[in-house]
């Protein structure tokens, strides 16, 4: 088969599509024809070998994690009656940016969504209904959203203005600001302006925010918590910037400030119950609409990830692969 491969820890530059081995499903597992995968930020950083700690991945390896295709064959202990079926997975140990992939978790794509929707918002959504169920209600409270105008940044805003919050969107440019107030924003905030912090005062009455989503890390992040209330919330769960928001733990227990970090959004260590038919069916109740900017194909998962690097995107990328 075909396979975008990671062929050393570095650059965008080490991802070449090559022949690379059929695989072959194991227990619990079922092989998939990849129609369609998701690709997200963190996959650049594990792909420039960060995040060792949370991801026991080596070179050469195929990147890629959600996917939606068809079931081709299973392993030991699925059910025969999957083959055939259109369906959402997650590629074990990553794979999914591939003709063919083994995965686990399978949720058959209903009839409402299309194969783009449905990936667009499996990953992302699963994440962001994470945060809305460890978040304290957002009715009538003030939030904050950074990086608002990435693929989840965008499903948060849509989530707490669905919720009734009064909700302010951080992003770089005016094109994902406009976004922002698109999907739901009631304040936006340019955070590449100097003082950025001092806005989000201003739109907060001077008196902070109850709840920031915190998808940007790095100085952003540590800003964007200064911004907090005391006895607010705060998560850092996004490191674009190059980390997870920095903050003093002491001030956090010194002001009441609850913080949630990546440990609380991970599968084996998450207290929340949110699981991927969750979110497949808020999103055919149309509570979250994934935006797709562009779809590369499996010769050009180098150029998705130079676009995540270079914060380019309006929203979500993916990766279409046609069979050969």
């Amino acid at each position: 088969m075909r396979a975008a491969i990671v062929t050393e820890f570095g650059s965008a530059d080490v991802i070449k599509t090559q022949d690379w081995p059929d695989p072959v499903p194991g227990a619990g597992e079922a092989l998939i024809e990849v129609a369609v995968a998701d690709v997200i930020f963190v996959e650049t950083a594990i792909r420039q070998g960060h995040h060792s700690q949370y991801f026991d991945v080596k070179t050469p390896y195929v990147p890629g994690s959600s996917l939606a295709g068809t079931v081709r064959a299973v392993g030991p202990d699925v059910p025969t009656d999957w083959i055939g079926k259109t369906v959402l997975g997650r590629a074990s140990g990553f794979g999914a940016h591939a003709e063919l992939a083994v995965a686990t978790g399978l949720l058959e794509v209903p009839a409402e969504l299309n194969l783009e929707t449905a990936i667009a918002v499996y990953g992302d959504g699963l994440t962001a209904l994470m945060l809305e169920d460890l978040a304290p209600p957002m009715q009538g409270k003030e939030v904050l959203v950074t990086a608002s105008a990435g693929g989840m940044g965008l499903l948060l805003v849509q989530l707490a203005h669905r919720a009734g919050a009064h909700v302010i969107a951080a992003a770089r440019g005016q094109a994902k600001l406009d976004l922002s107030k698109a999907q739901g924003a009631d304040v936006v905030i340019d955070y590449s302006k100097p003082a950025w912090e001092k806005l989000v005062l201003e739109a907060t009455n001077n008196q902070g925010a109850d709840i920031v989503f915190e998808g940007a890390g790095g100085q952003l992040g540590a800003t964007a918590f200064t911004v907090v209330k005391d006895g607010g919330w705060f998560s850092a769960h996004g490191a674009p910037s190059g980390g997870f928001a920095a903050y003093d733990p002491d001030e956090a227990a010194r002001r009441n400030i609850t913080v949630k970090g990546i440990d609380d959004l991970r599968a084996d260590t998450t207290t929340t119950t949110i699981t991927g038919a969750d979110v497949i069916a808020r999103a055919v109740a149309g509570d979250l609409k994934p935006v797709v900017d562009k779809v590369y194909d499996l010769d050009h998962v180098a150029d998705a990830h130079r676009a995540l690097e270079q914060r380019t995107l309006l929203g979500k990328a993916l990766i279409r692969v046609v069979r050969s």
